[in-house]
């Protein structure tokens, strides 16, 4: 491969807390951009057009749905090429990259084809009226079969950081970000010799910014297609590792479908603010998303070395500062949910909806730390069946059941739901990690282990 820094040497650094710190700031000022571009591309469509701010809630779902499956399958590359690196295997984890850029383009030509076949149904069932439903179709179609950029850019990244490279994703995503900001106002307003596009130019300024951001990874990280039957049989060990975070995001995007079409019995401004949250949210779980990014080879690369305390370890370690930074978000959705919503919209059913929605779910943040990372612990450790359990608990059994109930009692009282979800599965979680770390200290206590 073209590329990686280290090829992974990095994870085996004494101090977990320094690997943390040279790993987790490029993703954290690269998903930053990221964030503050999701603000700024809703304070522009909000300026547009408020039919256009109930779309992108609307069709938010699907984006997360392409993200997620391309993620997903990312970190199943990076699992198995972490791994490689581990034992020594750098030819393998290179054929292993190869695979995953093959799986990129069949990944592609499966969304736009789902795109277009279902489009029409799902934003039926979210936007109820006229003008949000007609700009959340353009704009589903084109992100939609203009994913290519976003899929491709994921696999990229998440080969990359498998070998400890974090700083061209980070340059990616900062690019792709000013693109998408910078080409926003021109094409949603009309500006120079670009005519007025609306809410057609907000998603052609999406795509082209992941364009961009597949462009700088790919330079650096394609490499040669293995053959095909090669390809099928890495697909099985990739896919086996990627799963339980494919399903962990494509759970994400069900129930936040299924949220929304509760919403939608209420009113257009309630599937507002819960699109709204989502929006913010990706701003303030900056520091947890990065971390979790870091935890996953991490722990694969020492659990290929049966070094268990280092797993452990970089498991806490990520949680506790996390724990930190998320107060941040938790300050500013108990003390200012009106001002973040003012952000984007003056509507006061959306502020009257929005403010008390946004008190409740800030106090989800702290346990969310932990139910969040016991399936990516369990999933960099190979354990995928647990992982995969997980997230469906979390998102399936347990939050869209409970906001459903809550929400026939009140809509403002539905939110604590996000609350009470995030208790129950750290529990559960909890309750499955302890015997795993009982099973490792009995083979420790046998002498099975070696190393730090």
């Amino acid at each position: 491969m073209a590329g990686a820094v280290s090829r992974g040497e990095i994870y085996a650094e004494k101090s977990i807390f320094r690997i943390l710190m040279k790993t987790a700031p490029p993703i954290m000022l690269a998903q930053l951009i990221q964030a503050m571009y999701n603000i700024v591309d809703s304070f522009y469509v909000g300026m547009y057009s408020t039919d256009g701010l109930t779309a992108l809630s609307a069709i938010f779902p699907i984006q997360l749905l392409i993200t997620g499956a391309s993620i997903g399958t990312g970190t199943g590359i990076n699992i198995l090429m972490a791994h490689h690196y581990g034992l020594g295997d750098n030819d393998k984890a290179d054929e292993t990259a190869g695979a995953g850029i093959a799986i990129a383009f069949f990944l592609w030509i499966f969304i736009a084809l789902l795109t277009v076949a279902f489009l029409v149904p799902f934003v039926d069932a979210s936007a109820k009226s006229d003008g949000a439903r007609r700009m959340a179709l353009t704009y589903g179609y084109i992100v939609g079969v203009g994913s290519l950029g976003i899929i491709l850019e994921s696999i990229f990244s998440k080969i990359l950081q498998a070998g400890g490279d974090m700083k061209r994703p980070m340059a990616a995503e900062i690019t792709g970000a000013v693109v998408n900001i910078v080409l926003d106002p021109v094409l949603i307003f009309g500006m120079g010799p670009f005519p007025e596009l609306g809410i057609a130019g907000a998603a052609i300024a999406t795509v082209a910014g992941q364009f961009a951001a597949c462009f700088i990874t790919g330079v650096k990280a394609w490499i040669k297609i293995p053959a095909a039957e090669r390809v099928l049989q890495l697909s099985k060990r990739i896919f086996k590792l990627g799963y339980p975070a494919i399903v962990m995001q494509c759970l994400y995007t069900v129930y936040i479908a299924m949220l929304n079409f509760i919403l939608a019995d209420f009113s257009d401004e309630a599937v507002t603010v819960l699109g709204l949250y989502y929006k913010l949210q990706s701003f303030f779980f900056i520091p947890f998303l990065a971390l979790e990014t870091c935890v996953v080879p991490i722990i694969s690369y020492n659990f290929a070395l049966r070094l268990y305390k280092r797993c452990t370890k970089t498991f806490w370690e990520a949680a506790a500062i996390s724990a930190v930074l998320m107060m941040v978000g938790v300050i500013c959705f108990e003390f200012i949910p009106g001002q973040l919503i003012s952000i984007f919209t003056d509507s006061e059913k959306a502020l009257d909806i929005g403010i008390p929605a946004f008190r409740f779910i800030g106090l989800s943040f702290i346990p969310a730390i932990t139910s969040w990372l016991f399936p990516i612990f369990f999933q960099a450790i190979g354990r995928d069946v647990v992982s995969a359990f997980l997230s469906v608990f979390r998102q399936l059994i347990c939050l869209v059941p409970i906001f459903w109930v809550l929400s026939r009692i009140s809509l403002d009282l539905s939110w604590l739901a996000f609350v009470i979800t995030e208790c129950i599965v750290t529990a559960v979680g909890a309750a499955l990690y302890i015997p795993q770390v009982r099973k490792w200290k009995q083979e420790e206590d046998k002498g099975a282990v070696t190393g730090p």
